[in-house]
């Protein structure tokens, strides 16, 4: 079995001693896992510093160009200077309030792969979509699109975090059984696009909501190969939690 990956999601939260005693919480508690912060651009440097090797660091967003004219973008050569390990690329909230495009976010991936960063890649279905029934070829579509021109030798370095955004912020849970179909779908069009051996190393992890209360029968789930957590990632103790139920 894969080692799970837990994956903490920051977004615009913090200031900077909240961060340096959140890290400083963090290591004091850690279980035997991967684990990643994926902290706010001005924090990448310092945590950096904070963490050991228990500990690695991810940006929350990347810029889809090289380089260039681009004020206020961040280069993957950027984060790569920067010790940075990890990427979050796609999130629901950068596809719903930037306007991020599919197309945008592939090439997000081939630039986070060419500069030796591991994209966190974010797809899911909002309400309508999901009682529409309509769901799984939404999906399809935006896990191909993702993955359009990703060589094989680079799938390895790839995560697929499934965020069904109508159960983000809004009250609502996904259940054990839906989303065990829906990782069993991804895998399943992962394998048919790049067969059995190289789909089985990208790990798809979950990223609805993801609380400690549900976090032990969550990853009872072998479908399940870690979570991207995000307001539960701005309590250190209830992270912990999460880690060590993983």
């Amino acid at each position: 079995m894969k080692k799970k990956i837990v994956i903490g999601n920051w977004k615009m939260n913090f200031q900077m001693d909240e961060a340096i005693n959140f890290i400083i919480d963090l290591k004091e508690g850690l279980g035997d896992c991967t684990t990643v912060l994926c902290v706010p651009y001005p924090y990448l440097s310092l945590s950096q510093e904070l963490v050991d090797d228990r500990i690695a660091i991810g940006a929350q967003n990347v810029c889809q160009f090289e380089k260039g004219a681009y004020t206020g973008e961040i280069s993957a050569s950027m984060l790569q200077s920067l010790g940075t390990e990890y990427v979050i690329v796609g999130h629901s909230e950068r596809r719903s309030f930037f306007n991020e495009t599919d197309a945008m976010v592939n090439a997000k991936v081939l630039l986070a792969l060419e500069h030796d960063l591991c994209p966190i890649i974010c797809i899911g279905e909002n309400l309508a979509q999901r009682e529409s029934n309509d769901f799984l070829p939404f999906l399809k579509n935006q896990l191909l699109a993702a993955f359009k021109n990703v060589a094989a030798n680079d799938l390895a370095s790839c995560i697929v975090a499934y965020e069904p955004i109508w159960a983000i912020g809004t009250g609502k849970q996904a259940n054990l059984l839906q989303i065990k179909e829906v990782h069993a779908f991804l895998k399943n069009e992962l394998i048919v696009a790049f067969g059995e051996q190289n789909a089985e190393k990208i790990q798809i992890i979950y990223g609805g909501s993801v609380k400690a209360a549900q976090a032990k029968e969550l990853f009872s789930l072998p479908e399940v190969e870690g979570a991207l957590v995000g307001s539960a990632s701005l309590d250190a103790k209830e992270f912990i939690q999460i880690i060590k139920a993983s």
